[in-house]
C-alpha cells in the first residue's frame, strides 16, 4: 500500500504526517512552548497517547530529518524511498495558487514571485520544500492550496474596491487562507449531521481569522490578499488604514519590504503588549498580575473577532452555528468565554461548565437556551490534506 508524507509548515510550528491509503500512521508536531522547542508525536492517530519530547534548536530547525528519523525507528517507514508522494500546504497570494499543482519549475518561479506578499509563509514553504527535495530528491510533490476553499465566494467578496481592469491584470483579489482547516471543519460537521444553513468559524491560532459558511459553502472570510488582512493575531497587525501604513513607513524610514515585515512580526497581540508575548497564555498570566499592556492586547484580539461575527451575522442574515478552531480556540475556554460575551443579543449563549472543561475535543458549549449552538471542533488539515492528495492522483 502506497504510504504519503504530508507536511504542513505553519507560520509558528511545522507539522507532518504519513498517511497509506486508508488512514493517518503516524504524526509529528513541531512547536515552541514557552519558549522551548518541542515535539509531540502519535502513531495510528491515536491521540489519546501523545508523546512529548523538548528538542534542541538544532533538532527543531531541521524538523523533517528528525521526523523521518523517527518514522523509520518506529518501523513507520523501513527506508525514506518507501514514500511514494508528498503533500505540502501552500499558502500564497495568487489566482494560480488557488488550486492544487505539482510542485515544478513553474511553482517555483512563480511562489518565489510572491515571496515578499506573505512572508509568514511562504518563505517558510520555500525553505521547506528544499529540504523536501535534499532529502527525497526523486519524490514528486504536490502543493495543496490553502485558499482554493474560497475560490468561488461571491464577486463582491472576491473583488476590492479598485478598477476590476486593475485588480485582473495585477492579480489582486481577496483569497483568503485557512481554506484546508475549514473544509475539514465543514466535512466533520456534515458527517456529524450538524451543519446548518448559516455558520460562522473561528479558526484561533498564531495566525487567526473567521470565516463565513452559507448553505456549506465559503462566503466571505477575514483574510484577503495576504493572511496579513483581518483580525489582530499574534505578530499580524490585520486591519489597518492604508494611510497608517504610508505614514508609518515615512516616519519610521522602512521601504515597502521592511514595512511588511514589521506588520508580519512585529505588531499584533506582540506589538501591543509591549513586545512581551505573542502566546496567550502569557499575556493572561500578565493580565493576572496587572499588566496594562497584556491586558489591553487581549481586549483587542477579543474585540477584532467580535467584529467579524458581528458583520458575518449581518452579511448571512443571522447565524445558525458559531464554531471554535485553531489552538486558540479549541484549548482556551477564557478567551471563548470573552468572545461570546454580550453576544446574546444574537441568540448565542454559552455553557459554563461545558465551555470551561473543554479542552482539544469535539463538544457542544452553548447552553440548552441558546438559540444559536456554539461548538468546539478540532481542525484537522493533516487529513484533509491527505484527502486531497487522493483525490488529486484520482484526477490526474
Amino acid at each position: 500500500m502506497k504510504k504519503y508524507l504530508i507536511v504542513n509548515t505553519g507560520s509558528v510550528s511545522a507539522k507532518y504526517a504519513i498517511y497509506d491509503e486508508k488512514s493517518e500512521l503516524f504524526f509529528g508536531h513541531f512547536e515552541i512552548e514557552a519558549g522551548k522547542a518541542i515535539v509531540t508525536f502519535y502513531v495510528d492517530g491515536n491521540k489519546n497517547k501523545p508523546v512529548t519530547l523538548k528538542i534542541s534548536d538544532e533538532i527543531f530547525n531541521n524538523s523533517l530529518d528528525y521526523f523521518i528519523k523517527e518514522a523509520i525507528k518506529n518501523n513507520i517507514i523501513y527506508k525514506k524511498e518507501d514514500i511514494s508522494s508528498i503533500s505540502i500546504r501552500v499558502v500564497s497570494p495568487g489566482t494560480c495558487f488557488q488550486s492544487d499543482r505539482i510542485v515544478g519549475d513553474i511553482f517555483m518561479s512563480q511562489i518565489t514571485e510572491e515571496k515578499e506578499e506573505a512572508p509568514r509563509h511562504v518563505p517558510a514553504t520555500l525553505k521547506e520544500i528544499k529540504e523536501i527535495k535534499k532529502i527525497f530528491s526523486n519524490t514528486s510533490i504536490i502543493g495543496i492550496s490553502d485558499s482554493a476553499y474560497h475560490k468561488d465566494v461571491p464577486d463582491f467578496v472576491k473583488n476590492y474596491a479598485i478598477s476590476q481592469k486593475i485588480a485582473k491584470d495585477l492579480d489582486i483579489y481577496h483569497f483568503g487562507y485557512h481554506g484546508i482547516s475549514v473544509k475539514s471543519i465543514v466535512n466533520k460537521l456534515k458527517k456529524n449531521g450538524q451543519l446548518s444553513s448559516k455558520v460562522i468559524i473561528c479558526h484561533l491560532g498564531g495566525g487567526s481569522s473567521v470565516i463565513a459558511i452559507k448553505d456549506g459553502k465559503s462566503f466571505d472570510t477575514s483574510m484577503g490578499y495576504t493572511p496579513l488582512e483581518g483580525l489582530v493575531m499574534s505578530t499580524r497587525v490585520g486591519d489597518i488604514d492604508p494611510v497608517a501604513v504610508m505614514y508609518l513607513g515615512q516616519k519610521l524610514g522602512k521601504d515597502s519590504t521592511e514595512l511588511e515585515a514589521y506588520f508580519n512580526n512585529e505588531c499584533g497581540i506582540l506589538g501591543l503588549s509591549g513586545g512581551k508575548s505573542s502566546d496567550i497564555r502569557d499575556l493572561l498570566k500578565l493580565e493576572e498580575n496587572g499588566d496594562k499592556d497584556a491586558k489591553l492586547a487581549l481586549e483587542k484580539f477579543v474585540m477584532s473577532i467580535k467584529k467579524y461575527i458581528g458583520a458575518y451575522i449581518a452579511e448571512m442574515g443571522g447565524v445558525d452555528t458559531l464554531v471554535f478552531s485553531g489552538t486558540i480556540g479549541e484549548r482556551s475556554y477564557i478567551m471563548r468565554d470573552r468572545i461570546c460575551k454580550n453576544l446574546e443579543y444574537f441568540g448565542i449563549i454559552l455553557n459554563k461548565k461545558l465551555n470551561n472543561k473543554t479542552v482539544s475535543d469535539d463538544k457542544k458549549i452553548s447552553s440548552f437556551f441558546s438559540p444559536v449552538k456554539v461548538l468546539v471542533v478540532c481542525t484537522d488539515e493533516m487529513n484533509q490534506i491527505a484527502k486531497e492528495t487522493l483525490k488529486f492522483f484520482e484526477i490526474k
